[in-house]
């Protein structure tokens, strides 16, 4: 009886630090696309701002943050570009990719994450 005890104490400490752990792995992974969210709309943001010539596109600080804001943002956004027809100047990849992370986040943690912490 012990035994048994002691069996089933540590089948459920086992079980609640992997539940704990995978809960840490969903939400580092949601703080990420969240984020990820954040740094779309900063660049849609930034490319309106470029095209109207509200900023200065000569300065040093304005020039990196759109080069990092691109490079961080482009090889998302280049496979929906190639799928969508053209709409003549009017890009929306990043309402399909914010739409996307949504869905994902959503999915996440309404079917995926309660089937690890039965």
């Amino acid at each position: 009886m012990g035994l048994a005890r002691l069996v089933a104490n540590v089948y459920m400490s086992v079980n609640r630090e992997m539940e704990t752990d995978m809960l840490a792995l969903f939400q580092t992974i949601d703080l990420a696309l969240n984020l990820y969210t954040w740094v779309l709309i900063a660049s849609a943001i930034f490319s309106w701002l470029y095209a109207f010539n509200v900023i200065n596109s000569s300065n040093q600080f304005v020039n990196s943050v759109g080069s990092f804001l691109y490079a961080v943002t482009e090889p998302a956004l280049r496979p929906i570009r190639r799928i969508l027809p053209d709409l003549g100047g009017i890009d929306i990849s990043p309402v399909i990719l914010l739409l996307l992370i949504f869905f994902i986040r959503s999915l996440m943690w309404n079917s995926i994450v309660p089937l690890f912490l039965r």
